[in-house]
């Protein structure tokens, strides 16, 4: 009977430290994501103003080669 108690004992145990680890990786997971996050955030910035500069010069070409013509 006591060695029944003592391994419903060390269960526990064994369960409670996994509890904790838990709640400690599930911490970390949670700081990962928001750091994660917010690095997504500032690329997705940062591709959108490339594309703005890319889309104004790609009009900017054109323009361009159209007074070459009109020169010629």
């Amino acid at each position: 009977m006591i060695s029944d108690f003592h391994q419903l004992s060390e269960k526990i145990v064994k369960l409670a430290e996994l509890a904790q680890s838990l709640r400690r990786e599930n911490a970390d997971l949670r700081l990962t994501l928001a750091t994660l996050t917010a690095e997504n955030a500032d690329l997705a910035k940062r591709i959108e103003e490339a594309y703005t500069r890319v889309s104004a010069l790609l009009e900017k070409i054109p323009a361009a080669d159209e007074q070459g013509e009109e020169a010629a």
